[in-house]
């Protein structure tokens, strides 16, 4: 493996090829997008430090449809992808890991399906920049109205409203496509649920639900 730097908008699998590389981001984000005939495109999934992100293209030779794109710049370790093919099969250590990942990417990418069909912009707009906060471990990131309206599906005069709504309460400060997250908290609650539901499924697989259940009760032994 080496370390490599990730520039915004650069592709790292195209929908229906297997990958040249095999990616672990050790900062930045990236998304999965999925495109329509119409050129329509939607985010599905996002992954930052939590796992391998072509984790679903080492499972077998099913067609994946999507596409992963970097958000922002980023920084990853990268080996062959047909030698960490290899290594999952050889390493049940390496493969429970890959495997932990893949399950907790499935039910957020479900959890964003239903987001996307069921909320509101602003709601999913703040969910989303939350997330990425998350992932990036930072108030403040670059990135543009245009990348913004194909993350959310929306129209860029969808995304803009919604920004000028949480930039006017006072959540925001978005200015030639840099975003600064002036109240996390407030942002947090003007996001729909689905972020909550997210941030469980991340902490879960980051932390690891065993250890979380083990603090608990050392904390209650404590008592």
């Amino acid at each position: 493996m080496r370390t490599v730097t990730l520039g915004p908008r650069e592709i790292l699998y195209e929908p229906d090829e297997t990958p040249k590389f095999a990616h672990f981001l050790t900062s930045g984000v990236v998304s999965i997008v999925v495109s329509m005939a119409n050129g329509a495109s939607t985010e599905v999934g996002i992954w930052g430090r939590e796992g391998l992100v072509e984790s679903f293209h080492i499972l077998g030779n099913a067609r994946i449809p999507n596409r992963c794109i970097v958000q922002m710049e980023s920084t990853a370790l990268r080996m062959p992808f047909k030698e960490l093919q290899k290594e999952f099969q050889e390493s049940k250590e390496l493969r429970d890991c890959i495997l932990q990942g893949v399950q907790s990417q499935s039910a957020i990418l479900g959890q964003l399906a239903g987001c996307n069909r069921l909320h509101e912009a602003e709601a999913r707009l703040a969910r989303w920049l939350l997330m990425v906060r998350d992932r990036n471990e930072a108030d403040t990131f670059l990135i543009t109205q245009e990348f913004l309206a194909i993350m959310l599906g929306s129209r860029r005069t969808t995304v803009t409203a919604a920004a000028g709504e949480l930039q006017r309460k006072g959540l925001i400060r978005y200015s030639r496509g840099r975003i600064h997250i002036s109240d996390p908290v407030g942002l947090e609650n003007v996001a729909c649920e689905c972020y909550g539901t997210v941030r469980e499924l991340y902490a879960s697989f980051y932390c690891g639900a065993p250890a979380l259940e083990a603090n608990e009760n050392v904390k209650s032994n404590l008592a």
